[in-house]
């Protein structure tokens, strides 16, 4: 079984085995090579990054700022103010894993500044093995201390799983390997009575991707038990702009 997608019939190009070896050799490397991709340590006695909040405060803050965004009464902003000290460093408050979804924004949707989001995006919003390494980056170097998985309403994504396992469509180039990723949340939502099955299955799909972070070592799974991090689903609603915790 893919320990990235959890399908039994896929092969990830990377197994768990080599994410325990990766774990392993960065334990190993030396302090300069992780500075390398790190912002410069804060000096003795200096103030904390701007980042380092709860992960409730910073849940709260992108959904306060997605009610104004679904409010249409988003804050003013002056997009060149602080674009000289964003050189220097970033101080993300949260990464988002995203569908690519033309229609669905997580700076707009949440109503954050330049710099306020680490943003991830892929169809169907699915863990994959580059995905998990950038979510790596972003808790282990960058000091994000929250991590989401938006799924959207009408998501093509999920619509194209549910074609494949119920009217046996066949998808051309790469598609039927990222699909993979998404049939066990159709099979697993098809067991709703309410509701309809392509959302259903959609937030299922957001459900188990946020699982599959929780259990992804060495470097999520470690910050998420050790309660630095928090990892969340939510669901973006396109007609009315609301994201709904899921």
């Amino acid at each position: 079984m893919c320990d990235v997608c959890g399908d039994a019939q896929h092969e990830p190009q990377v197994s768990r085995r080599d994410f325990l070896k990766t774990g392993a050799l960065a334990a190993l490397l030396p302090w300069s090579v992780s500075a390398a991709l790190a912002a410069e340590p804060p000096a003795p006695g200096a103030s904390p990054p701007p980042n380092s909040i709860p992960p409730a405060d910073a849940l709260k803050r992108i959904m306060d700022g997605n009610a104004r965004y679904a409010a249409n009464a988003p804050n003013e902003r002056d997009f060149s103010s602080g674009r000289a000290a964003r050189v220097q460093a970033q101080y993300p408050i949260a990464t988002i894993l995203s569908c690519a979804d033309s229609r669905v924004a997580p700076e707009f949707a949440f109503d954050q500044g330049p710099g306020d989001l680490f943003v991830l995006r892929v169809a169907g919003n699915v863990v994959n093995p580059d995905l998990l390494a950038s979510l790596e980056y972003g808790a282990q170097f960058l000091g994000v201390p929250l991590i989401m998985v938006l799924g959207h309403t009408g998501c093509g994504a999920v619509d194209a799983a549910i074609k494949v396992l119920k009217a046996k469509a066949v998808l051309p180039g790469h598609l039927p390997g990222l699909i993979s990723a998404i049939k066990p949340a159709v099979i697993a939502a098809e067991k709703t009575k309410t509701g309809n099955l392509l959302d259903n299955a959609a937030a299922e799909n957001v459900r188990r991707q946020v699982a599959r972070l929780k259990r992804s070592p060495p470097i999520v799974q470690q910050l998420y038990e050790s309660k630095k991090i928090d990892i969340v689903g939510g669901m973006y609603d396109l007609a009315t702009g609301k994201i709904a915790l899921v």
